[in-house]
């Protein structure tokens, strides 16, 4: 962050002359023009600030907006056609690589799989990593939008899947691309380096994890700072929501499978009926968040999905329950999957049952926005889109593997662009509310939604590189 420099002309010289005989009257005249000089730095200190403050965009962005929205609107249009699900985004990375090498990047792909990594030297300063993800959802998309994805394929089990971008990837990647290109465009605004990084297989939590495996801040230089944008499908595309601390959720997935003794359905005495342990069980555990974790400490325990028999009359040999759990500190991750290990076997021992399998993926860490980079670069959001479109936002309990990047030690901050238009929340109001991202039904409003993230992601980049 600059600073500006107070001119020492504009401040009055005071000479002393100690061994010298003072007279009351020329002391009193020494203390005036010392009241002054101390004035004069305050003034202009004052100014400094208030000048800092007043940040704004810079000047050519609004109208490199204009001129290129249009070309940015078509080209997310073209990604939101052509979806590809996590793991499989190869069509996806190479458009994304081919962008990045005509703007004279220096291009690494297949980096944890399909990610792709570009680094773009531009003189001394920091180095600033913005990261996008690439993947879609296996959703039929029912927008009815006349850019609307077609795209089906076979998924891992052999089904056959619509796949949409129903989580807003294909706009993360847009505003990206704008973002970068007016950086590249613009050099004589920033110094420092520069790595566009666009990251596969975020909604399977595991893209971040294999880029930072593959060598993500070995082979390639470290960040200083590392920004990323996320769409909210219920502001509208005005808005920057942002959270300093910990605003996403650790997220992990419990496997239990509950074992006991089949039979006949007539005669339970011969059995052990592993579907009332599981049903005790689903039960014990929202006791866990209830009366064992501390009241102002947020925790998620949930069951998603119980399996168990197949016919009316037959008591099966297992049940399966799968959980998802959701906690921000290490400290409450640790406690709740003890909690689960625990209840669990407690529950089968009290029918006399085999020890349950219980198994635990970790999905996501928890994100944890550094307040030090919030600090810094919010104030230049706000006088860049407006103080009343910029606000703080609520911590949330879903998950994001860029809080990936921070746990490596990385300070980061994640942003929330608002991406449905007013006059459409107004009429979701009047229904049933806004579709929720992962939706078939959700669509961000382009050319707005665009506007917006990439004005916040420059104006924040340039802060950080300590623009001029």
């Amino acid at each position: 962050m600059n600073t500006r420099s107070i001119s020492l002309a504009a401040i009055p010289s005071i000479k002393i002359h100690p061994h010298r005989a003072t007279p009351a009257r020329q002391q009193r005249r020494w203390l005036a023009t010392a009241t002054r000089t101390v004035t004069a730095i305050a003034l202009a200190a004052v100014s400094c600030s208030a000048a800092r403050a007043e940040v704004t965009a810079p000047a050519a962005l609004e109208p490199w907006l204009g001129k290129h929205t249009p070309q940015l609107t078509q080209f997310y249009k073209q990604l939101h056609q052509a979806p590809e699900l996590s793991f499989a985004e190869e069509q996806t990375a190479a458009t994304m690589a081919g962008q990045l090498r005509s703007l004279g990047f220096d291009v690494t792909e297949q980096v944890g799989g399909h990610g792709v990594v570009g680094v773009l030297h531009n003189g001394d300063g920091p180095t600033l990593l913005l990261r996008a993800d690439m993947d879609a959802l296996p959703v039929v998309e029912q927008t009815g939008l006349d850019y609307a994805s077609q795209v089906r394929v076979r998924d891992d089990r052999g089904a056959t899947v619509g796949v949409m971008h129903a989580c807003g990837h294909d706009m993360h990647l847009t505003m990206h691309l704008g973002a970068v290109r007016y950086l590249v465009e613009h050099k004589e605004e920033w110094s420092g380096t520069l790595i566009a990084m666009l990251q596969p297989a975020e909604e399977r939590g595991a893209g971040a994890k294999a880029m930072l495996a593959d060598g993500l801040f070995g082979r390639f230089p470290r960040p200083d700072f590392a920004l990323a944008l996320h769409v909210a499908g219920d502001k509208p595309p005005t808005q920057i929501w942002y959270r300093a601390g910990y605003a996403m959720a650790n997220v992990d997935s419990v496997d239990i499978t509950i074992h006991g003794r089949g039979g006949h359905g007539s005669a339970p005495d011969t059995t052990i009926d592993p579907i009332v342990i599981a049903a005790r069980l689903v039960l014990d555990l929202q006791t866990i968040v209830a009366r064992e974790i501390k009241p102002i400490e947020p925790a998620v325990v949930t069951v998603g999905s119980i399996h168990g028999g197949a016919k009316h009359n037959i008591i099966p040999d297992s049940c399966a329950l799968q959980l998802t759990v959701r906690s921000y500190t290490p400290a409450v991750r640790e406690q709740l999957i003890a909690a689960i290990r625990r209840k669990a076997n407690a529950a089968a021992e009290s029918a006399a049952a085999p020890a349950p399998d219980i198994q635990v993926s970790e999905g996501t860490p928890a994100l944890f926005n550094d307040p030090a980079v919030a600090e810094r670069v919010i104030p230049a959001v706000r006088a860049a889109i407006g103080e009343e479109n910029v606000v703080q936002d609520e911590p949330s309990m879903g998950g994001e593997d860029f809080g990936r990047l921070g746990r490596a030690g990385v300070p980061i901050l994640m942003m929330r662009v608002g991406s449905v238009s007013q006059q459409r929340l107004d009429e979701y109001a009047q229904a049933d509310g806004p579709p929720s991202l992962h939706s078939s039904k959700y669509w961000p409003d382009p050319e707005p939604t665009i506007r917006t993230g990439v004005t916040a992601t420059v104006t924040a980049a340039l802060e950080l590189f300590g623009a001029p």
